[in-house]
């Protein structure tokens, strides 16, 4: 039986299928055109089925942030990047108690945390494949050198349990419109060939030069090197991925929908919708606010009022 749309309790997240389906179809034709790999991320949908759809149109594997994320994943895929250093017992217990037959591959950035990880790799009776992880902007995780990545890269060819994989790098700090990221894509460029040369120069080439972010992804067949890709918000898209270009309005396939509870002041009307719903930040930019209606681009979802919206 059919479900209108006012039949629904607000607030509730739409996702418009068609959307989803051309913008799934849209990345895996970029990564195949340009000889990627494609390992998306799941951090965005959480979701078994459009993750099975994803590896349907031909991605590598999966990519998750937390070890539930990998869990969950694990029931459609087998070959599993956990892009986030499991460090402390608990998650390396986790990490250790993923189903045998799942290729596991785990980020690092501190040649500490690896003998840790080799000894749950032991206890879980597998190889872990390992990516070190360099930050090249962002400034959140990753070595800050090409030396320190030779390094670990050794440290890893030492080990019985632990297997050196390749360089992965997150370049969320590339947020300009994708017409205009040439000069940040051109130091990529060059910074990544500075760890790729350290690496190989100790007899350890990367076989994989891992990139996401979604907004960014668009170019990554321009950076040399770069032979994989794992943006996430690209199956919805946002506000944020239609301003800088890497998507049209069209293509956003989740939407909020919410009801208008209020409009007892004049030129203000509050809705349904709160931070849990909508987000807790507001978009960048002044005056952009924490929503949009598309069909009213006037109106700006300007603050929270008593844990509704006021629009």
């Amino acid at each position: 039986m059919a479900t209108y749309l006012e039949q629904l309790e607000t607030p509730v997240p739409i996702v418009d299928l068609d959307r989803l389906a051309h913008n799934l179809d849209r990345m895996a034709a970029y990564a195949t055109l340009n000889g990627l790999r494609l390992r998306p991320h799941v951090k965005t949908h959480k979701s078994p089925r459009i993750a099975a759809e994803q590896l349907r149109l031909g991605a590598v594997g999966l990519t998750c942030a937390t070890l539930r994320e990998a869990e969950v994943m694990s029931e459609v895929c087998n070959d599993i990047y956990v892009a986030y250093p499991p460090v402390g017992a608990a998650r390396l217990e986790r990490l250790a108690r993923l189903p045998a037959d799942v290729r596991l591959t785990v980020a690092a950035d501190d040649i500490q945390s690896l003998d840790a990880l080799g000894v749950a790799a032991m206890i879980g009776g597998r190889i872990i494949d390992v990516m070190i992880e360099a930050d090249l902007g962002m400034h959140r995780v990753g070595v800050t050198s090409p030396q320190k990545a030779a390094a670990m890269a050794l440290h890893l060819d030492r080990s019985s349990s632990l297997r050196f994989a390749g360089l992965q790098f997150y370049p969320g700090h590339i947020r300009s419109h994708v017409h205009e990221q040439a000069d940040a894509l051109a130091q990529l460029g060059r910074d990544i060939s500075a760890y790729v040369d350290a690496l190989t120069d100790v007899g350890c080439p990367p076989r994989v030069v891992s990139g996401g972010s979604t907004p960014a992804a668009w170019r990554m067949h321009e950076v040399p090197g770069v032979n994989e890709v794992r943006p996430g918000t690209y199956v919805y898209n946002d506000r944020t991925t239609a301003q800088i270009g890497a998507c049209d309005w069209e293509d956003c396939a989740l939407t909020v929908l919410a009801t208008v509870v209020s409009v007892s002041v004049k030129g203000q009307a509050v809705i349904d919708a709160g931070t849990k719903a909508l987000g807790r930040e507001p978009l960048r930019a002044e005056g952009d606010g924490y929503g949009a209606l598309l069909d009213h681009p006037e109106v700006i979802v300007s603050r929270p009022v008593g844990g509704t919206w006021d629009p």
